[in-house]
């Protein structure tokens, strides 16, 4: 219990001490972290193998989890002490006021709070219009005005007392949940415990801060403004409370959204460890995925610009530093993908390989992979045989967060002019498209890559806002997905069976639906696509660079789609790699054209 003397004579700037102590705990924990992961893990698995590697890797995960652990726990504690200092400090004013106040009237404050007065009775007489005493008009009462102005001030004084026990209590809860079992091993439960106190400390630091004092439906730039306007105790105090929030702010610096989203991904792995439904196990197979990549280090260095479990999952990774490269890309996949490991091994991937082809026209160029979208769940492979449900609600759905993400991205480089491309990808071409088209042109993007794309919604390529010389289109001759029918005529394909040939070859006949359509008939000379014009045709007026042409549907052996999933791989399809990485790079002089078609 906190008392009146206790209160009056409290140092914050104690508290305040302590809460910066244990801040540079962790710091010096997530500087250690970082050098366990990207130093030492990855020099190791560079120059070294074999099982006493292997075990040595093992081992220093190990004390990596260890170190993030108390990096995040250490963070809470400093909170904590943050918040407490701050509700102590105001209850303490409150306090003093209360008490200059008092003897400004001439009261006597007590050491123990007491309020004492100077009698001054006077008479006051009573209206009988207002009593119900029976008395006459010459009736009076003795009255004493201090003492109702010493009660008054009394209050006061209580009431700043009781603020302060209750902030004691609420912190003690807290603080006393914040400790950590006497073990080497940061397990599932551990983050699970963790997770629990910082909601626990949400509730404790209600009065210091809040979910709402983080911005929700900003522009990028008045998200910026915001996050400078705090102080960096209060930057720190907000990643460590809220991270999950924090890091999905578009316009922040990477670094922060990095660090929040870092501390919020075991957090989030042990919500799903405890689930259990086919949504949560394919998700966590995803995070796990993706933890276990940011642990072993990469180059160029990985930075987590959001994770979420939303939907089919969120998640946007960036290789190399989106703030400080003058060349930055932002991805976005296409058909069936989803936070699941095919994403995290595969389109992860897709980005770094773009990120390392990007650097070496120009070594500061980064390259991000953004699923922030529910993207259609229709695997590519079952594309033609289901066209019926495709439409561009997905894409247009997705469009504000990707228009809102390419904008953060222009917001939080460091260069003058950054260079950034927009990448769409399948169905991810058709967000692409619909986000250029809703904001006439993507915030800061000066260029658009459009990869294995049945269409964009666009009639041109100059609707895209970036200047028809500006959009490039990678299509692959054998990937159906660039062929796919207009909707017309896709209306009276969806039974049937299709014969033909494929760029001169004899292929199976009896192919039901949209499928025998298309083996049959990839050769169209229709420009329509499913979503408007063809972009790698002429009419389109894109400029059309050369991917190889890939495996042809069936035929080949690899199932209907094979070639849709080639265009970033450097080792299946190096010309189209090449290509893609000099737009990046803002080398468009070095693509090798292809003719539309």
């Amino acid at each position: 219990m906190v008392n009146f003397s206790q209160l009056r004579a409290l140092k914050p700037s104690e508290l305040e001490e302590a809460a910066d102590g244990w801040h540079k705990v962790s710091s010096a924990a997530g500087e250690a972290k970082d050098r366990v992961d990207n130093e030492i893990v990855a020099t190791l698995q560079h120059h070294l193998e074999g099982a006493g590697r292997d075990a040595a890797v093992g081992r220093l995960r190990r004390l990596s989890r260890n170190f993030q652990y108390t990096q995040a726990e250490s963070g809470l504690i400093r909170t904590a002490l943050d918040g407490l200092a701050s509700e102590l400090r105001a209850a303490q004013k409150k306090l003093n006021d209360a008490v200059a106040d008092a003897e400004a009237e001439k009261l006597t404050v007590k050491p123990d709070g007491a309020v004492h007065w100077v009698s001054q009775r006077e008479k006051i007489p009573f209206s009988p219009e207002h009593t119900s005493w029976a008395g006459g008009p010459g009736t009076t009462i003795t009255s004493d005005p201090q003492q109702a102005k010493a009660q008054a001030y009394a209050d006061r004084i209580g009431a700043a007392i009781q603020d302060a026990n209750e902030a004691d209590a609420r912190y003690s809860r807290t603080l006393d949940r914040l400790r950590a079992d006497n073990d080497l091993d940061v397990t599932s439960s551990d983050w699970a415990d963790a997770r629990q106190d910082m909601r626990s400390l949400q509730k404790s630091a209600g009065n210091y801060l809040q979910r709402d004092d983080i911005p929700k439906g900003k522009s990028p730039a008045e998200n910026a403004k915001w996050w400078k306007r705090l102080s960096s105790e209060q930057q720190q105090d907000l990643i460590a409370l809220y991270p999950e929030l924090v890091g999905q702010l578009d316009g922040i610096p990477a670094v922060v959204r990095d660090e929040a989203n870092r501390a919020y991904l075991p957090m989030l792995i042990s919500k799903l460890d405890g689930l259990d439904d086919d949504k949560a196990r394919t998700q966590l197979e995803g995070l796990r995925e993706i933890s276990s990549q940011l642990d072993a280090g990469s180059y160029p260095p990985m930075f987590l610009l959001g994770i979420d479990d939303k939907g089919n999952g969120r998640a946007i990774i960036s290789y190399g530093n989106p703030d400080s490269s003058k060349n930055v890309s932002a991805y976005v996949p296409g058909l069936g993908t989803a936070l699941n490991k095919d994403f995290a091994t595969h389109d992860l991937k897709r980005a770094r390989d773009t990120a390392l082809g990007a650097q070496t026209h120009d070594p500061s160029s980064a390259s991000i992979v953004w699923l922030g979208y529910d993207a259609p769940q229709l695997p590519a492979d079952d594309l033609l045989d289901n066209l019926d449900v495709l439409g561009e609600q997905n894409a247009r759905a997705g469009a504000p967060a990707y228009s809102s993400f390419m904008n953060g991205i222009a917001v939080s480089n460091d260069n003058s002019h950054p260079h950034i491309t927009a990448i769409g990808h399948s169905y991810g071409s058709l967000t692409v498209g619909q986000t250029a088209l809703m904001t006439k042109g993507i915030p800061g993007v000066d260029d658009i890559v459009l990869l294995g794309s049945p269409g964009t919604g666009a009639q041109s390529a100059a609707d895209l806002g970036v200047g028809k010389d500006h959009v490039f289109v990678g299509a692959a001759e054998n990937d159906p997905v660039t062929h796919l029918p207009s909707k017309a005529e896709g209306s009276g394909l969806l039974a049937g069976a299709g014969t033909g040939s494929l760029t001169g070859n004899p292929v199976i006949t009896g192919l039901g639906g949209a499928i025998g359509y298309e083996v049959g008939s990839l050769m169209s000379g229709d420009h329509e696509l499913w979503f408007g014009v063809d972009p790698a045709s002429e009419e389109f007026g894109a400029r059309r660079f050369k991917v190889d042409a890939g495996p042809r549907p069936f035929i080949d052996g690899q199932g209907p789609t094979p070639a849709h999933s080639h265009y970033f791989d450097p080792e299946v399809d190096p010309v189209s790699a090449a290509n893609v990485s000099a737009v990046v790079a803002n080398r468009p002089d070095l693509i090798i054209p292809e003719a539309g078609r």
